[in-house]
């Protein structure tokens, strides 16, 4: 059984490394994507001709070396082992390689072999990797653009409603009242914090992407995905503060973020063992 379920692992992982390496191309290319949209609805609502562009997309054109424009060929696009053969460099122009994309690609393989340990080659092991996939993506894009794209938030959302349908996680009616009372939690706050200083606290984003975490989740643990992001929130302001990325506090921080490590979190320590390990953030029981 044991040996079972490390194989289960181990194959889990293995395609979590190549879906960790696509992350990093929806990661980048996904912002620039929603700047031509918008740049060419702009255009067509003012009557200026929309500039004709080159394909670009997450398949088209194929990666490039950012400096010299060298296309990434197969072999130097294999997760974590390219970027360690290549000593994390361009092969052509000796450009350094952000080490972002191995551990992009590590941490992706880690949570689908945690998925794949727990729940088997199934599909809800699969449903929970495409949960951590999408929140990996959110938590990145967010913290380089301060965007939260609704392709991907909704997609989150719908996943958990229909995941929650099949059985799979918390009862449908309290997957519904999550999605809901997320929305509206961070509404109410939103407005609040508007009528008393005039300013806007929070992007919309924000309100879909706790929604889509209460449709995993559940209403029942709205109140410990919130406690878990502020956890989250320090540690990456402790960790920006190290590395001098905070050292002027005029800078915005991004909150979803926070929300999508609460989430993965969530994952990591299991949703079943939340209750046990924070009783107080559960005051009416599960």
């Amino acid at each position: 059984m044991l040996a079972s379920f490390g194989v289960e692992a181990v194959v889990a992982g293995v395609l979590g490394l190549l879906v960790g390496s696509f992350l990093n191309v929806v990661i980048h290319r996904l912002p620039l994507m929603l700047e031509r949209q918008w740049a060419a609805e702009c255009a067509d609502l003012s009557g200026q001709p929309v500039e004709q562009q080159e394909a670009f997309n997450l398949v088209v054109p194929r990666s490039r070396c950012p400096h010299c424009g060298h296309q990434i060929r197969w072999f130097e696009n294999i997760p974590v082992v390219s970027w360690l053969a290549l000593r994390g460099k361009c092969s052509q122009c000796r450009h350094g390689i952000s080490v972002r994309y191995p551990v992009v690609e590590l941490v992706t393989a880690a949570f689908f072999a945690l998925c794949g340990a727990r729940w088997g080659l199934t599909l809800q092991a699969g449903a929970w990797a495409a949960f951590a996939a999408l929140l990996i993506c959110l938590f990145l894009i967010d913290m380089d653009t301060q965007l939260l794209p609704d392709d991907l938030n909704y997609a989150l959302l719908w996943l958990g409603l229909l995941v929650a349908a099949s059985g799979w996680t918390v009862p449908l009616a309290s997957a519904v009242w999550g999605a809901a009372l997320g929305y509206l939690v961070f509404w109410g706050i939103f407005q609040a914090f508007k009528l008393a200083t005039g300013k806007e606290g929070m992007g919309y984003g924000d309100f879909k992407l706790l929604a889509a975490l209460g449709a995993w989740l559940g209403a029942e643990y709205l109140l410990a995905v919130i406690l878990l992001s502020s956890v989250v929130g320090a540690v990456i302001g402790v960790v920006l503060l190290v590395v001098g990325k905070l050292a002027h506090k005029d800078i915005p921080m991004p909150f979803g973020p926070y929300l999508a490590g609460a989430g993965l979190l969530c994952l990591a320590l299991s949703p079943a063992a939340l209750p046990a390990l924070l009783p107080f953030a559960f005051p009416f029981g599960r």
